[in-house]
């Protein structure tokens, strides 16, 4: 019986030298820098999941932005075609001429 009580006073013993108030004290510097490590860490995976978020919405952006594109150039190119600026220009009175131009000659003048 003596052992095991000299036994369980070695390990109180060893217990309060590892897990005491002076040890505490003596590491507070280093559970410190662990809380800040884990702060960090913790902040760093925020910044990364709301990064990732901004990415996902900027592409989803980028997309509706290439149909809207697309669909004007399409509908550029149909109204730019003959027939259609033809149709186009004919509410307002002018139409296309059958007749060949006319080509305009400017006379010069050897003084000047």
């Amino acid at each position: 019986m003596k052992e095991q009580d000299q036994h369980k006073e070695k390990s109180k013993g060893l217990f309060k030298n590892f897990m005491g108030y002076s040890w505490i004290l003596k590491n507070l510097l280093f559970f410190l820098f662990l809380t800040l490590l884990a702060v960090i860490y913790i902040a760093n995976g925020h910044m990364a999941d709301n990064t990732i978020r901004d990415i996902n919405n900027t592409a989803k952006e980028v997309k509706e932005l290439q149909y809207e594109y697309k669909s004007l150039k399409s509908e550029e190119m149909f109204k730019s075609r003959e027939a259609q600026i033809v149709q186009a220009a004919t509410p307002l009175g002018l139409k296309i001429t059958n007749d060949q131009p006319m080509r305009l000659q400017i006379e010069t003048q050897n003084g000047k």
